[in-house]
């Protein structure tokens, strides 16, 4: 098992967030250090989900650029609303 280091650092935060901060982990039963570790994982995970589907999008724009290959919002449209009416529908072909 691979021991992980731990560093301190500090923030600043105006004395109205850390009261909410403070009250919020009482009500947690939790510490302000774990709340705020907390809140700072989430945050980190959710903004690296963001990043990649945003590179995701980068690259399926270059794609199209470069082959012209799409469907149309109509074939989207009707994929995904089979989908949704739980049919195991196969992703519409992509054409020029």
């Amino acid at each position: 098992m691979t021991a992980t280091t731990i560093h301190s650092t500090t923030i600043k935060i105006d004395d109205s967030i850390k009261i909410r901060v403070k009250r919020l982990a009482e009500s947690r039963q939790r510490t302000p250090h774990w709340l705020m570790q907390e809140a700072i994982r989430e945050y980190v995970e959710r903004e690296e989900k963001r990043e990649a589907l945003r590179q995701d999008a980068l690259r399926a724009w270059d794609e199209y650029q470069a082959t012209g290959m799409h469907v149309t919002s109509e074939e989207a449209d009707l994929w995904l609303a089979k989908l949704a009416d739980g049919q195991g529908e196969e992703p519409p072909v992509c054409h020029v």
